[in-house]
């Protein structure tokens, strides 16, 4: 694979069975399920995270990196570096897949750069990377009435879904995953105007 083309799908969230069905989890199952997709396995360790790889079609793709850090949320940056420093890729060259407190369940946003917005993973990757140019993929995972905040919002996002939220957060991992392998053969310009939808697409 030309490491010189690649781009890299981060998914973030916690390591093992105790957390593998918590909202915090999101970014975990959309690179199951964009590997689902290509035909490829997440199963590798390199930089202290599962990675998988190959290639790509379409006119922007070159090689498609998938990892899924093993260091927990706060500490994925770690994971990011050591890949970006191995692999000779730029801060641009990544996608960062994650949940997002601040935005209803259902809610995908694609954004090529910015600050964290106040998530940990996210900051990590940031500050590791000494860059906001990052694109970064966030998935809602907030109920009708709003996610809880301080101390609460960390046992929240450490929760399962509750029973009548599985059917939707399936869905939008599904569509995630469709938004990924947007941006890795089409770009983040075409994946923003096809995923950035007030709600998904249910029809």
């Amino acid at each position: 694979m030309d490491d010189s083309a690649t781009r890299l799908v981060l998914g973030l969230g916690n390591p093992g069975p105790k957390y593998a069905d918590t909202r915090h989890n999101l970014g975990f199952r959309v690179v199951d399920a964009l590997a689902g997709r290509l035909g490829l396995a997440v199963d590798r360790l390199e930089c202290n995270a599962l990675v998988g790889g190959g290639r790509m079609g379409g006119p922007e793709a070159g090689g498609a990196l998938l990892a899924k850090p093993l260091t927990y949320m706060n500490r994925s940056g770690h994971a990011a570096r050591c890949l970006l420093e191995r692999r000779g890729l730029a801060p641009a060259a990544v996608l960062v897949v994650y949940d997002e407190a601040s935005l209803p369940l259902g809610r995908l946003r694609l954004r090529p750069a910015g600050g964290p917005g106040g998530h940990r993973g996210m900051e990590s990757v940031i500050a590791a990377l000494r860059s906001e140019e990052v694109a970064r993929l966030r998935l809602g995972i907030a109920p009708e009435d709003g996610a809880p905040g301080g101390e609460e919002l960390i046992d929240f996002v450490l929760e399962p879904f509750a029973r009548d939220e599985r059917e939707a957060a399936a869905a939008m991992v599904e569509r995630a995953a469709d938004a990924c392998r947007a941006w890795l053969e089409e770009g983040a310009e075409a994946a923003m105007n096809r995923f950035n939808q007030d709600r998904f697409d249910q029809g």
